[in-house]
């Protein structure tokens, strides 16, 4: 295991332990991801987490994602299994491109299992809407400088 693959696994580690709960994948997003990082990119790890069973029958409701850290060398949070089949069923784009990542700093049994129920959600109609809204974005806030870096072109396309 790399240095920097054994630094999220301790980063997942601490985020059970603090947390109270089980991560049952974990991927990296992001530049990392798509091939195209660069020498200052960031560790985009995203993951989906299990609480225990009581805290799926509060009736208060609580928070369903976890921001674990934001700096400049890691990026790590995730959400929620409930969130991330909320999400699933609408086609969000995001947790495709996480069970798709070439990049998996953790997996279970039980996420393996549920894969393939996941992908019969998969919308292309949503992917496009999710990416041409990304492409709009990138244009209007990156791309309208007279320096633009070379990376943000590759994300508009």
């Amino acid at each position: 295991m790399t240095d920097k693959k054994h630094e999220i696994e301790l980063r997942l580690r601490q985020v059970e332990q603090q947390r109270g709960v089980k991560i049952i994948y974990a991927a990296e997003s992001g530049s990392r991801a798509w091939g195209l990082a660069s020498p200052d990119s960031d560790y985009d790890v995203r993951f989906v987490y299990v609480q225990p069973r009581e805290e799926y029958l509060r009736i208060d409701e609580q928070p369903d994602f976890i921001e674990w850290q934001l700096d400049a060398v890691y990026d790590i949070n995730g959400w929620d299994l409930k969130k991330t089949l909320s999400q699933i069923a609408s086609g969000n784009a995001t947790v495709f491109e996480w069970m798709n990542s070439p990049v998996v700093y953790r997996t279970s049994q039980q996420w393996e299992n549920m894969c393939p129920v996941f992908r019969q959600y998969f919308s292309q109609k949503a992917a496009v809407r999710h990416y041409f809204g990304i492409a709009v974005k990138t244009f209007t806030k990156y791309l309208q400088d007279e320096k633009v870096r070379y990376k943000k072109y590759l994300v508009l396309l």
